[in-house]
């Protein structure tokens, strides 16, 4: 048995879908005020005072919080139908259809959402571990129903799979959080070139 983990954004894509899906859903009132709120939190971020853990969870909290939980997902299966195909790289497409012919077990592990991921993943007939919003009585909090998974890939990996039973693990990503899920792996891909 082998296991392939991929990251999504910027390793399959090549763009960052969790910004594009926020700028899809935000309301008018949400885009106005953006430039003013979340302005700073990205200087900060590019200036590397703000973890990307932290303004996610900033941005998913002004975004999301007191919206339809119904409404969302409709924006979510739209953006996973219409959007998600155009950004692919068509080498990790390749990449991903030659490790499901080898059968290998084949999971997406991402800090993007769910919302527009889990369609992605069922079309492909492949796992997903993500960030999944929380929501109340119809309606999202704003919040991550297990936390940010994006610095906890490694964690949310071992919950679901044990690695012992794996001859092989192959791992593909592009960023700082995908260095520890590299290192579970024999064979490593960073920016689509391979880690010895």
């Amino acid at each position: 048995m082998e296991l392939a983990l991929f990251d999504f954004d910027h390793t399959i894509t090549t763009c960052d879908t969790y910004g594009r899906f926020v700028r899809r859903v935000a309301t008018p009132e949400q885009l106005a005020r953006a430039w003013w709120k979340v302005g700073p939190w990205l200087l900060a971020y590019r200036l590397r005072i703000l973890s990307a853990e932290r303004i996610r969870a900033r941005v998913t909290r002004l975004t999301f919080s007191e919206r339809h939980t119904d409404d969302i997902a409709t924006l979510a299966a739209g953006f996973a139908r219409e959007f998600l195909p155009e950004v692919m790289r068509p080498e990790m497409l390749e990449q991903i259809r030659w490790h499901k012919e080898q059968e290998h077990t084949v999971v997406i592990v991402s800090g993007s959402l769910d919302l527009y991921l889990q369609p992605w993943c069922e079309q492909w007939g492949l796992q997903l571990i993500c960030n999944r919003l929380e929501s109340q009585d119809g309606r999202l909090t704003g919040r991550y129903a297990d936390g940010d998974c994006g610095p906890r890939k490694v964690d949310h990996i071992r919950r679901r799979f044990d690695l012992s039973r794996y001859v092989r693990i192959h791992a593909y990503g592009d960023s700082y959080e995908d260095r520890p899920m590299l290192a579970l792996a024999h064979e490593r891909w960073y920016r689509g070139k391979p880690l010895k």
